[in-house]
């Protein structure tokens, strides 16, 4: 299940504080590989790793590198953070945070009964590439707007390896990042999507959030098979804690599988069937017949949704100014703009929310 490598680390390539990107040379040659200092200690040249390649010889596009499983000649120390709210649970690499929501955090006392997000706009997205247009559009007509990321686990773990997120952060388009689930490293962990949009909220004071699963994502070309469903359920979550729910669609004019052009399945089995709370669901207006398309695609949603509207114009022009590069499932934004202005549109409509 895990295909295991023995390594020296023969270059350091930067990367993060938190994420660190090295090759190692090993016994089939030099392999690119991400280690986080904070699971198991600072990298240097000449270190023995243990790697593992899993990732790597699949050929993932997001998760293409190795992992560093640890520097066995030198060990990091024990964490002093304290904490009991064990990640990864079970699994050789499984490691304790200590949570917002449980009994040692400050803000126990502050989230213990807390029960209500205030009206606060939560944007749900399907995929992690979501997040940086959702923001751009919201600062375009907020600027002072405070954003919070919740990010969900149906992706990457860690909250380190999105360098969108630490682009956004370092840009300052970004204030915060709460990890939720199995996903760790944001400023703040919590256990579930509802405590973690009640720590966005009451602990880090955001105007408003954004939910979305980290890097990378799973489908198996199935109704029900995609770590996306978990998107409705977010939906569910915002609405019982008085939130105002906006669903960004996931789009695409050119995807080659079916299933995901016009609009993705995904965006219809998690709004359609897993949603059974309300939502502003905004379309955005397209010309011509592809616009036609995504609007009859979205006709089904009525039934529980709210459609809503939303032009395009001058979003284009918006997105080429991000801090953060755009790319969805190989595709950048003239590859493929439909789904970058669909998630900016979200965005903007949120904005109008606050």
């Amino acid at each position: 299940m895990i295909r295991w490598r023995e390594g020296v680390v023969s270059q350091l390539r930067g990367g993060t504080a938190d994420a660190v990107e090295l090759v190692a040379a090993t016994a089939d040659g030099d392999v690119p590989a991400v280690a986080y200092p904070q699971l198991v200690g600072e990298p240097r040249i000449g270190d023995r790793v243990l790697l593992n390649v899993t990732a790597l010889e699949l050929g993932l596009g997001t998760g293409g590198a190795a992992l560093v499983v640890a520097l066995p000649d030198r060990l990091p120390a024990d964490s002093g953070d304290g904490g009991h709210i064990v990640k990864a649970r079970y699994t050789p690499l499984q490691a304790t945070v200590l949570a917002a929501d449980e009994q040692g955090s400050l803000h126990h006392d502050l989230l213990r009964e807390a029960d209500s997000i205030d009206g606060m706009p939560v944007v749900v997205a399907d995929l992690h590439s979501a997040l940086t247009p959702i923001i751009a559009a919201v600062r375009a007509t907020r600027p002072a707007t405070r954003i919070v990321y919740v990010m969900s686990d149906g992706g990457a773990l860690p909250l380190w390896f999105s360098k969108s997120v630490g682009a956004l952060r370092d840009a300052g388009w970004l204030s915060a990042a709460v990890t939720v689930g199995q996903a760790f490293g944001g400023d703040i962990e919590a256990v579930t999507v509802h405590t973690g949009l009640l720590a966005a909220r009451h602990v880090l004071d955001a105007d408003l959030a954004v939910v979305t699963q980290g890097p990378g994502n799973l489908g198996t070309g199935t109704r029900w098979g995609f770590s996306g469903v978990a998107s409705g359920e977010a939906v569910n979550a915002v609405n019982v804690l008085g939130g105002r729910a906006v669903a960004a669609l996931r789009l695409s004019e050119v995807d080659e599988r079916p299933r995901h052009r016009g609009v993705s399945h995904h965006s219809l089995t998690a709004l359609g069937r897993v949603a059974l709370t309300p939502a502003d669901v905004v379309v955005p207006v397209f010309p011509g017949e592809f616009g036609r398309q995504v609007r009859s695609a979205c006709a089904e949603l009525a039934e529980r949704h709210h459609l809503v509207d939303v032009t395009t114009d001058g979003l284009l022009e918006l997105l080429r100014t991000t801090p953060a590069p755009l790319s969805s499932m190989g595709r950048g934004l003239d590859a493929d703009p439909a789904y970058f202005l669909g998630c900016a549109a979200a965005g903007r409509h949120a904005a109008t929310l606050l």
